[in-house]
């Protein structure tokens, strides 16, 4: 998933442990309850993605992009 175009789309609650999302764009995705452990999570876009009690330890979030986005209970 590297690189893919994920704008706005609904995730809510799917499993995502170990994926690949280096420069995604998942500016306004819906991962609400996604499992993103030890995602790589590099350069993506979360802009205004809801990321409410997803789970993100151990995630690669450098040089990502999480303006407005909405971590309520997210697990960092």
């Amino acid at each position: 998933l590297s690189g893919a175009n994920l704008m706005s789309v609904n995730l809510q609650g799917v499993d995502l442990r170990g994926a690949d999302l280096r420069g995604a764009n998942l500016t306004g995705a819906n991962l609400l309850g996604v499992d993103l452990s030890r995602a790589d999570l590099r350069g993506a876009s979360l802009s205004d993605a809801n990321l409410e009690e997803a789970d993100l330890r151990g995630a690669n979030l450098a040089g990502a992009d999480l303006h407005g986005a909405n971590l309520l209970c997210a697990e960092l």
